[in-house]
């Protein structure tokens, strides 16, 4: 009998940067591991509008059952009209996705970093009841 794979086990981390959450995948996407995130990406994506940003940075390996993983993200994503990112600054990954027809599917950022939302400037308040030439 062959043994199972012993890669490294899949885990995730997740945080919220402005409006996007970012979960941060680490160790092998393939088909032994694709289960244990099928759950939590579902739940992520089952909302209007999701935006959801997939760092892949610390995956070492993924295969054609972790493509498979990220095309059905996608779809999710793009039926309840939201936005999915991908940070990867691996060439073999870009590679592999331009091997396998995905290339133009997916946004694939080297980094993400959103910035803060823009502090409205601080001016004078509105005086109330006091209509001006260009009002009436």
């Amino acid at each position: 009998m062959s043994e199972p794979p012993t890669g490294p086990a899949v885990s995730h981390a997740e945080r919220v940067v402005g409006t996007a959450t970012v979960v941060t995948l680490s160790g092998d996407v393939d088909l032994v591991t694709r289960l244990s995130l099928v759950a939590r990406l579902d739940a992520l994506t089952d909302v209007p509008r999701p935006d959801l940003v997939l760092d892949l940075r610390p995956v070492p390996f993924i295969d054609c059952a972790g493509l498979g993983l990220l095309c059905r993200v996608r779809n999710r994503v793009a039926a309840r009209g939201g936005r999915l990112r991908l940070v990867s600054g691996s060439a073999s990954f870009r590679r592999i996705l331009r091997h396998t027809g995905l290339s133009g599917v997916f946004q694939v950022l080297p980094e993400f970093e959103e910035a803060p939302a823009p502090v409205p400037a601080a001016g004078p308040e509105p005086r109330r009841g006091v209509v001006s030439a260009g009002q009436r």
